[in-house]
């Protein structure tokens, strides 16, 4: 199984922003989403943003402003604490560090879907806090042939994990789901990406608040007239 250390920090990055991202991973992502179907970029967002994201979910977990997250969508979803126990709320723009984060994954999405032809057509993303003790058991984020989530995303928040302290993701082969492939530390900076149908993932339970962003990048999928039905 592999570790994933640190990369050097780039000089040279480009926008959005001044120091954003570390433009220099961008070839190994999309030969990891293309060799092995996943990629784990240590220190790929800069240190401040992270700072501003994880000040913005510690307040919305201090005002209770933070929504259960259940499992399934549409008339499917429902509240299930034994498979998943996070809680979350959406981005929606409204801060300066979520505007930031977004302009870099519009940036990350035309840089895929350039190498890639992938034909991806939006992102989403929430804030996903989970308190101590809680887990997601393994799962994917989409089905073959069901598709519209394309690719996963996570960012992660929390500065100077512990090494005892839990919440790991771990990453499982596509053709052997018991086999495990890799385990990410949930330390801030850390983006991983992975194909949403090919990828089995769970989060390990968690010694202490563990804090992240979740992402899709989507292809449109129209339903009965009405443009991406509901996440």
């Amino acid at each position: 199984m592999p570790e994933f250390d640190a990369r050097p920090i780039a000089d040279a990055r480009t926008s959005p922003g001044p120091h954003a991202w570390d433009a220099r991973q961008l070839p190994a992502l999309i030969d990891g989403l293309v060799e092995r179907g996943y990629y784990v970029g240590e220190r790929f967002v800069d240190a401040g943003l992270c700072q501003s994201l994880f000040a913005e979910i510690e307040a919305l977990e201090a005002k209770d402003a933070l929504q259960a997250a259940g499992i399934g969508r549409g008339e499917t979803h429902t509240l299930r604490r034994d498979i998943r126990g996070d809680a979350i709320r959406w981005l929606d723009r409204e801060s300066l560090a979520q505007r930031r984060y977004l302009e870099l994954m519009g940036t990350l999405q035309h840089e895929i879907n350039a190498a890639l032809y992938l034909g991806l057509f939006e992102f989403e993303a929430h804030f996903a806090h989970y308190p101590p003790g809680a887990f997601y058991r393994k799962h994917f984020d989409s089905f073959r042939g069901r598709a519209n989530r394309v690719i996963s995303t996570v960012l992660y928040l929390n500065a100077d994990w512990p090494a005892d302290a839990g919440g790991e993701m771990a990453l499982f082969d596509e053709h052997d789901t018991e086999r495990e492939v890799g385990r990410v530390v949930p330390e801030a900076g850390t983006f991983t990406c992975f194909l949403s149908d090919r990828i089995p993932h769970e989060v390990l339970p968690t010694h202490r608040a563990r804090t992240s962003i979740a992402g899709w990048f989507r292809r449109n999928a129209s339903l009965n007239n009405t443009l991406d039905p509901e996440r």
